[in-house]
C-alpha cells in the first residue's frame, strides 16, 4: 500500500476505540486486533517495525488493505475483536482450536424428570449448563463419574410412574426409579438437586443431605436403603477429598486458576476450577497461530476467548501472566458475571503455588502431547511421505539429522545433533559439541566446524572404501548417512552446511534448512522457499525436530555456563588453590557435590579447615 495514501487514511481514522482487520489481496483476513484509539493503533503499524514482534512484520509483508469498525467503548471492542477472531481465523491471530465445538453437561430442570446428558450447543433455556470441556472423553468420564454417585435416570422413555417394574438400574442402585412411582418427582427433584450442587463444588451440602436422608431411613428401619445412602455419601466424601486443595488460610469460595505451555506455533493452557476451597476439575485447552507471541499476550488472548462462552465466570480469575490490556479485560469480565470480578497475578505465597503447579501441569500435558503425536505410526508415516514429496528426497525417508547453534551474548557457543529414525527421536545418537575454532559470535562459521567434525570420518570412510583400503565408516552415529540433514536457520545457515558438504564430497546428502520466522525449508539450488500448510503433518514433524535441537543445545549450554560459573567462584576463595580444589573434587566427585556438602563435610576435607569452609560456602 503506497505510503501517502496510508497517511492520508490514517488522518481520516477516528481517535476513537474499536477493532480493525488487516487484509491481504486476495481480501483473506490476516489479522484482527483491538484498539483504544484507532489512529494511534495503525499508525504504529507503518512506522519503523524495529520494535515489533516478528509475527507482526511477517503479516505486514502481506498486507495489502486495511478496514475498521468504531466501537462506543474498549470493552464494545474486546468482545467484538473476540467474535471476529472466531468467525475469520486469521493466520496472525492467537486463537482457541476449535472453539465452538466445545462440549458440555446439560440438565434440563425444565422437564418434569430432568436428565443429565451432553450436548454442543447452550441455548437460554432454562437448564443448567457445565462446562466447557476440552474434549468429548473429558465430559463422558465426568459424566460416568457423576452417574455412580447419583442415582438419576439415563433412560429416555417418558415419565408415567405406572410401569409394572423397574430396570436393571434400579437394582443396582444406579436409579431411583421414578418409572414406577418408588421415587416421587419429590423425591426425584432430590437427586437431580444433589447432581447440580455436586457439579458446583458444593459437595458439603451433599453430603449432609444423604447423611440427613440415612438417619431418617434408618429411624424408619429401612436398613437396606440406609446402607445405600451411606455407601453414596462415602462415595462423595471420598471425591470431595481427592478434590480438596489448601488456597490459604480462608479459602477462596471460587477461582479459576490460568497457565499455559508454549510450542513451536501452538500453545497448551491448563486450567484449574476451585470452588469452595476444593479443586473440582481441570482442563485444557489449545491455542493456535501462537508462534513468535509472548507468554502474555497469548494468556490475554485465552482469557477473552474462553470467558466469552464460559458459562460460569468466578469472581476472582488467577494467571500465570497479567495481560496488557487487563483493565480492560477487568472491566469485561465484570460485565459478563454481573458481578466482581478480579484479575490476579501473583508473585508469592500459595497462590503462587498453585500457579506454578498448573504452569508445570501445561509443560507435563505439552510433552505428553508431543510423545502421543510422535507414537501414532499413521501420522508419522504420512508425515515423513509428504516430507519425501516435498523435498524430493532421493530415498525413503528413515534418518533424519538436525543441528542448532546456541549462545547467550557470545559465551559458551555449542551445538546439538538429534536424531530422528523412523520419525521417532533416537537418544543414543544424540550429540553435543562445545564450540572449538570459533572466536565470538559466529553461527555461520560454528554450523561449519560442527558438520565437519560430523562427516568427515564419513568422507575419509567412503574415500577409503572407493580405494580399496576400508571397510566404510563403522555403525555409531556418526557413520551412519542420513537420508536428510536439517538445520535450524535460513539461506546464511544452509550455505554453511552447503561449503562444506561440497568440501567433503558429500554431494548426495539430503540437506535443507528451517527458518522459524516464518517456518519455511529452504533447499540448495533453489531461490524459492518450501511452504508447507499450516495442517501438514510434515510441518509438524520437522518442527518437532527442531525444537528437540533446541532444547538439546539449551540443555548443554545452560550447564556449561553453571560448571564455568562455579568453576570461577571457586577460584574466587582466597586460600584454595589447585591442590586445594583438586582434592575437593576428589571428595566431593562433582562441582554439584562440592556446593551442596554442608560446612562440616566441605572442613574434612584434606587440606581444608573450617574457616575456608566457611568461605567457601559463602561464596558458593
Amino acid at each position: 500500500m503506497p505510503l501517502p495514501l496510508v497517511e492520508h487514511r490514517l488522518q481520516a481514522t477516528p481517535e476513537k476505540p474499536g477493532v480493525y482487520l488487516m487484509k491481504d489481496p486476495r481480501g483473506t483476513v490476516l489479522y484482527v486486533g483491538k484498539a483504544s484509539i484507532l489512529r494511534n493503533r495503525l499508525r504504529s503499524y507503518f512506522g519503523s517495525q524495529t520494535n515489533l514482534p516478528n509475527k507482526i512484520r511477517r503479516m505486514l509483508s502481506h498486507l495489502h488493505d486495511f478496514e475498521y469498525i468504531v466501537t462506543d467503548s474498549e470493552a464494545e471492542a474486546l468482545i467484538l475483536e473476540n467474535t471476529l477472531i472466531k468467525r475469520y481465523k486469521p493466520r496472525y491471530n492467537a486463537r482457541l482450536k476449535d472453539d465452538k465445538t466445545y462440549p458440555y453437561l446439560k440438565i434440563d430442570l425444565t422437564e418434569e424428570f430432568p436428565r443429565v446428558y451432553i450436548t454442543r450447543r447452550v441455548a437460554k433455556d432454562g437448564a443448567r449448563y457445565f462446562g466447557p470441556f476440552a474434549t468429548s472423553g473429558t465430559v463422558r468420564k465426568t459424566m460416568d463419574l457423576v452417574k455412580r454417585l447419583f442415582p438419576y435416570r439415563s433412560c429416555t422413555k417418558n415419565i408415567t410412574g405406572k410401569d409394572p417394574r423397574p430396570c436393571l438400574e434400579y437394582y443396582i442402585n444406579r436409579c431411583v426409579a421414578p418409572c414406577t412411582g418408588i421415587a416421587s418427582k419429590e423425591d426425584y427433584a432430590k437427586v437431580i438437586n444433589q447432581v447440580v450442587m455436586f457439579m458446583e463444588g458444593d459437595t458439603e451440602t451433599v453430603t449432609k443431605d444423604l447423611s440427613d436422608n440415612m438417619e431418617l431411613a434408618s429411624e424408619n428401619l429401612e436398613f437396606e436403603r440406609a446402607a445405600v445412602l451411606r455407601d453414596r455419601m462415602k462415595a462423595v466424601e471420598k471425591v470431595a477429598e481427592e478434590q480438596r486443595i489448601t488456597v490459604d488460610s480462608n479459602p477462596v469460595s471460587d477461582m479459576d486458576v490460568i497457565a499455559l505451555a508454549q510450542g513451536s506455533n501452538e500453545s497448551w493452557v491448563e486450567v484449574f476450577f476451585v470452588r469452595k476451597g476444593k479443586l473440582i476439575g481441570r482442563e485444557h485447552f489449545f491455542m493456535e497461530g501462537t508462534q513468535d507471541d509472548t507468554e502474555t499476550l497469548v494468556l490475554g488472548q485465552f482469557v477473552k476467548q474462553y470467558y466469552q462462552t464460559a458459562l460460569v465466570i468466578p469472581p476472582r480469575v488467577v494467571v500465570q501472566h497479567m495481560p496488557e490490556d487487563n483493565e480492560t479485560i477487568t472491566e469485561w469480565l465484570r460485565q459478563t458475571r454481573g458481578g466482581a470480578v478480579r484479575l490476579v497475578c501473583p508473585q508469592r505465597g500459595v497462590h503462587k503455588q498453585l500457579v506454578d503447579t498448573v504452569a508445570d501441569n501445561a509443560r507435563q500435558g505439552l510433552i505428553q502431547h508431543r510423545i502421543k503425536w510422535l507414537d501414532n505410526s499413521d501420522i508419522i508415516q504420512q508425515a515423513m511421505s509428504e516430507l519425501e514429496e516435498e523435498l524430493s528426497l532421493p530415498l525413503p525417508l528413515r534418518r533424519m539429522e538436525c543441528y542448532d547453534i546456541s549462545h547467550i551474548q557470545g559465551t559458551n557457543t555449542v551445538a546439538s545433533m538429534v536424531v530422528f529414525e523412523d520419525g521417532k527421536p533416537k537418544p543414543a545418537h544424540y550429540r553435543r559439541f562445545k564450540i572449538k575454532t570459533v572466536a565470538g559470535v559466529d553461527d555461520f562459521e560454528s554450523m561449519r566446524e560442527v558438520l565437519r567434525r560430523r562427516f568427515k570420518r564419513l568422507a575419509a570412510a567412503r574415500a577409503a572404501e572407493k580405494r580399496g583400503e576400508g571397510e566404510g565408516a563403522g555403525v555409531d552415529s556418526f557413520g551412519v548417512i542420513p537420508d536428510l540433514v536439517l538445520i535450524d536457520g535460513g539461506k546464511g545457515q544452509l550455505s554453511a552446511a552447503l561449503e562444506v558438504f561440497l568440501e567433503l564430497g558429500l554431494d548426495d546428502v539430503p540437506l535443507a534448512s528451517l527458518a522459524k520466522e516464518n517456518e519455511e525449508l529452504f533447499v540448495p539450488h533453489t531461490p524459492e522457499p518450501i511452504i508447507l500448510p499450516r495442517t501438514s503433518q510434515a510441518l509438524y514433524l520437522v518442527q518437532r525436530i527442531r525444537d528437540e535441537a533446541h532444547r538439546f543445545a539449551i540443555t548443554y549450554h545452560r550447564n556449561l555456563r553453571s560448571k564455568s560459573s562455579l568453576r570461577s567462584a571457586i577460584d574466587n576463595v582466597t586460600g584454595i588453590g589447585p591442590k586445594r580444589k583438586k582434592m575437593l573434587m576428589r571428595k566431593f566427585g562433582t562441582l554439584k557435590g562440592i556446593k551442596e556438602a554442608a560446612v562440616d563435610d566441605l572442613a574434612s576435607a584434606p587440606g581444608m579447615t573450617r574457616s575456608l569452609a566457611i568461605r567457601l560456602k559463602q561464596t558458593l
